[in-house]
């Protein structure tokens, strides 16, 4: 039988698919310096930056969705298992691609569809394939490079969280975002869930009088999420396995030999070359609440303080903290308590008896009727995404600003790091000025807003 081949811009062609389903772009959009949004009559071509656990999760919003196409992944990884939060998935470029076309095969009923392009090098995969947007789920450690990278090109970007592995590099991200006009939805996922955003609307309308304490639950410890002993050594390899290029994999991160328990799927957040712990892991999701809670979408705390931790020598293997607490304070008063001995979720906690509880699946409020309040048209009402790559993708369409964009990402991570530095600096207490984004008089802290880089890795990336 002759393989089925298709040109990915002439994609759904066929199949009785025209007169459903929209056209292709014109190609050239690679190369360009400045977005271009595609009309309602035009597909998406996107491509993925690595292919692990969270890939996994939201790669099915893209294939399902009739204004795109999944066209190329991009994993050093060429195929390898222990992805998922019980080592139960395989990942890496390989499966992507049976997935894609597997997906795609099915939709158009050719068994032999081959249209999904496998790379090593995500540089190699933004020089060659026809693209309007990527989805980037590498570890943090990547995530600036990439970013800027794709901007350049004028590609729009669904970013994971946590977004950034240090301030700057959340700074550079925001600036080369802002400059190309890309649309940039940052996964955290949170914003679209009617829970979340129903307590923040709650807050934002004053349903709980004034705020007098918000509380934030982080899990803490370490996780190797379900691997065997010998998949979660602290005990370097001679090789790295010959599945992986790992110079690639570590890219601007220091030169290491293979150690099983950092550089296995989802462990490397237990390493501060690649992650920040549960505080950059967790915190990127619930202080993002509290920051969407308080209207602080575009400022943040000027004091964190009261800082308690295990932080780990910084030479050690798992060197986050696995325990810790700490408490951050906004210009106008509003104290965050922050503790890995908290229930997971957020606590807002107002006059009167008042306080609500979220957390994914949960909303509860005291007293119990509270919850029957409705937001009237008259008051605050929070943007409503339904469905994150979804509202991604009508953002790259539309020009509007996805729920959670750069900017917003930013703002939030930033609480993580800023209590990240003070940790590992010792510090019982920094203040931060979230204006001139620094550490007021404190140089030394200042210092640890950058992550050093490895030759040629830089944020000013090239192709």
């Amino acid at each position: 039988m002759e393989k089925y081949q298709i040109s990915r811009r002439g994609f759904m062609a066929g199949a009785g698919a025209i007169a459903a389903m929209p056209t292709i772009l014109s190609s050239g959009c690679v190369g360009a310096k400045i977005a271009r949004r595609p009309m309602a009559s035009e597909r998406i071509n996107v491509g993925f930056i690595g292919y692990g656990t969270m890939a996994h999760d939201n790669i099915g919003n893209f294939l399902n969705h009739d204004s795109v196409q999944v066209v190329a992944v991009a994993d050093p990884n060429k195929e390898s298992g222990m992805y998922g939060y019980s080592a139960e998935r395989p990942g890496g470029r390989e499966p992507c691609v049976r997935r894609v076309n597997e997906f795609y095969a099915a939709k158009l009923q050719k068994p032999d569809y081959k249209g999904c392009a496998a790379y090593s090098d995500y540089r190699e995969m933004l020089r060659k394939e026809d693209l309007d947007a990527v989805v980037i789920s590498t570890p943090d450690h990547w995530h600036a490079i990439q970013t800027v990278t794709a901007a350049r090109q004028g590609l729009h970007i669904y970013g994971q969280k946590p977004m950034s592995l240090c301030i700057a590099e959340g700074q550079a991200m925001v600036k080369e975002v802002a400059r190309a006009g890309v649309t940039f939805q940052v996964g955290s996922q949170q914003r679209s869930d009617n829970y979340f955003r129903m307590a923040c609307e709650f807050v934002r309308n004053g349903r709980l009088g004034k705020i007098e304490r918000i509380e934030v639950g982080l899990p803490g410890g370490y996780s190797v999420f379900g691997k065997s002993a010998a998949d979660s050594s602290k005990v370097a390899l001679p090789q790295p396995p010959d599945y992986i290029d790992f110079d690639m994999w570590l890219g601007p991160a220091m030169e290491r030999p293979f150690v099983p328990a950092i550089h296995n799927p989802l462990s490397w957040r237990n390493n501060l070359d690649y992650s920040g712990g549960m505080i950059t892991d967790w915190g990127a999701h619930h202080f993002d609440i509290v920051q969407w809670a308080l209207g602080k979408d575009a400022s943040g705390p000027v004091l964190v303080e009261n800082l308690k931790s295990d932080m780990p020598g910084r030479e050690e293997i798992f060197n986050t903290a696995a325990s810790y607490s700490f408490e951050y304070v906004y210009p106008e008063g509003t104290r965050v308590f922050v503790s890995n001995t908290l229930p997971n979720g957020v606590r807002f906690i107002g006059e009167q008896g008042k306080e609500l509880f979220v957390t994914r699946g949960k909303l509860e409020m005291t007293p119990k009727e509270l919850i029957r309040e409705k937001i009237t048209d008259s008051e605050i009402k929070l943007y409503v995404s339904g469905q994150h790559e979804r509202n991604f993708i009508d953002c790259i369409y539309s020009g509007q600003p996805t729920i959670t964009t750069c900017e917003i990402g930013h703002r939030s991570i930033t609480i993580a790091h800023l209590a990240n530095i003070a940790l590992r600096l010792g510090r019982e207490k920094v203040r931060w000025d979230p204006a001139k984004e620094v550490f007021v008089n404190d140089a030394e802290a200042n210092q640890l807003k950058r992550a050093v880089m490895r030759a040629p890795w830089s944020l000013n990336p090239s192709l």
